[in-house]
């Protein structure tokens, strides 16, 4: 069985290769995980030598097939519980990924099945994130940006990238969940800005920094 730190190192990787198999700068994982570099240089060789990684020295790290497994596992429990914890409990969506971080290491496989069925199979978790299936599959689809779509055109939010608790009450205040349905007008690259119009509410001004983490396709 693996540690909560093992687990949380290799989610992390996985996170931050973006489920790929590109290399892992060390700098960056020791940054998402809010540690020194010496700490993450030891862990990631003793998940080396346990098979879980392969470790480049000067270059980065990458998942192992194994480690790629339990990290996607990991990910599942998180999101499943993140879906539970505010579908079944009505907690703010904003809170609930602390509480998920915590209880991801405590549930067990068995359990785990059993809240999956709960809530129907879900695909994705309150903030559009994909959920990985049993099988260790999960949705790669690369999509658009409220800082990259095209202009004047209806689109739907499908996912919300940024996690921190401020972030998610911006979305939710502004009625930017998973779902809504909107189009940019503008988009002033010179003053960092784009324009948002909603089907009710007033229109939107976004930075260009937070329309980046707002992931949206086209209408149907």
């Amino acid at each position: 069985m693996a540690t909560s730190t093992v687990e949380n190192y290799l989610k992390h990787i996985l996170l931050l290769s973006e489920g790929g198999e590109e290399l892992v700068p060390m700098g960056a994982l020791a940054e998402a995980l809010a540690v020194v570099p010496g700490t993450v240089t030891t862990m990631v060789k003793s998940l080396a030598d346990s098979g879980h990684v392969e470790h480049r020295p000067r270059q980065g790290v990458r998942l192992s097939a194994e480690g790629r497994r339990v990290a996607l596992n990991v990910l599942r429990k998180h999101r499943l519980v993140e879906t539970f914890l505010v579908n079944v409990l009505k907690m703010d969506w904003a809170t609930v990924h602390a509480e998920a971080e915590q209880l991801e290491h405590a549930i067990s496989d068995e359990v785990l099945d059993r809240l999956d069925a709960l809530l129907g199979h879900p695909t994705t978790d309150p903030h559009g994130d994909p959920i990985p299936s049993r099988q260790g599959k999960i949705d790669s689809q690369v999509y658009a940006t409220l800082a990259t779509c095209v202009v004047e055109k209806g689109l739907r939010v499908v996912r919300i990238t940024e996690q921190s608790a401020e972030f998610l009450q911006f979305a939710d205040l502004n009625g930017l969940q998973p779902g809504a349905s909107l189009r940019v007008t503008e988009r002033n690259l010179a003053a960092g800005l784009v324009s948002v119009k909603k089907t009710t509410g007033r229109p939107l001004i976004l930075s260009l920094a937070a329309a980046g983490k707002i992931l949206v396709q086209p209408a149907r």
